[in-house]
């Protein structure tokens, strides 16, 4: 009797070992990867969740499964995809630049050689927004004028300090030079306290549609030589445009250049997992494109030579010569 009961618990505790070890295994060959984005309310979280979508479409093909985490943004990303504690992260491509190089915020930890480009994202426009019954036109015409160039240390004021030393210009060019962070300069213009915000961001944003609707401001073009230049000799930034009917009044295009959004990994991500992403995106890409308005402008080409200072991935690279992209 105690026999039996014993076989019978014997067999039971087997059969629950072998069901056991069948689960571990199937947790095994389950792959996880894991993309870092930033805020909820901004560009980049839906960006990672888009992208996770359509991999995980194709889950029962490649056995990954992909998710977007909402985090502090790009530097956080680079920091986090160097460590080995994310597969993935969506940066600026001026961050990413520095990142490889060991350059500006990157200086102290040194250069990640490790680090890799997969392909670039929505343009984040360097954008002139203006007063609407000012004079200025073009960027030049901003000389002497009150404006905003941000707060020290943010992107958006470097990318203005940048900007100013190609055309040889210094704080002093202007009747004054704000430094509100970009939730306040809105509401400043709106007030006659500014006449023009430099900003660089994905469009549509919050931060450019409430002064356009409040008290009619103006995107103006940042175009001509010296802005060619600037693109021709910094890898990353690139020509970009705010396409019409963006806003409320914008009839036309306006020309600018910029930074981008971009997608990156490291040496340490599997070929088949860089491999995998790049093609559900790439072979998906009209669903892709009209899962957010920032997306509109993208195209293929773009999106595989666009700031990308960091070598490309090999997974990345397989996939674009297959698809013949390269």
């Amino acid at each position: 009797m105690h026999r039996s009961i014993a076989g019978k618990l014997a067999g039971l505790a087997a059969g629950s070992v072998v069901g056991l070890a069948l689960a571990f295994s199937a947790q095994a060959d389950q792959r996880f990867i894991t993309i870092g984005t930033g805020g909820v309310t901004g560009v980049y979280y839906p960006t990672g969740q888009n992208i996770c979508r359509l991999v995980n479409r194709d889950q029962a093909t490649h056995g990954m499964r992909c998710n977007a985490e909402s985090t502090g943004g790009s530097i956080f990303n680079l920091n986090s995809i160097d460590a080995g504690e994310m597969d993935f992260g969506v940066a600026q491509s001026d961050w990413q630049h520095h990142a490889f190089h060991g350059t500006d915020r990157f200086a102290e930890q040194g250069a990640n050689p490790e680090l890799r480009s997969v392909f670039s994202l929505h343009p984040e426009p360097f954008t002139v927004l203006v007063r609407g019954e000012s004079d200025i036109q073009s960027f030049e015409d901003i000389r002497g004028k009150r404006v905003n160039v941000g707060n020290p240390g943010s992107g958006q004021r470097g990318t203005v300090e940048r900007l100013m030393d190609e055309y040889g210009w210094t704080m002093s060019d202007f009747t004054l030079a704000s430094e509100l962070p970009s939730r306040e300069q809105g509401q400043a213009l709106c007030d006659n306290r500014i006449d023009v915000i430099l900003f660089t961001v994905g469009h549509p944003s919050a931060a450019i549609q409430e002064p356009i609707a409040t008290c009619g401001a103006r995107i103006i073009p940042v175009t001509g030589p010296v802005v060619e230049q600037l693109v021709d000799a910094t890898p990353y930034y690139f020509s970009a445009t705010i396409p019409a009917g963006m806003y409320p009044g914008q009839d036309e295009d306006v020309q600018t250049f910029g930074v981008g959004a971009t997608l990156v990994t490291s040496t340490r991500t599997s070929e088949s997992a860089v491999y995998h992403l790049t093609r559900a995106v790439f072979e998906n890409f009209d669903t892709f494109r009209g899962m957010h308005p920032a997306f509109e402008v993208l195209t293929p080409e773009g999106m595989v030579s666009q700031g990308l200072s960091a070598p490309k991935h090999e997974g990345a690279l397989r996939y674009y010569r297959k698809a013949g992209m390269l």
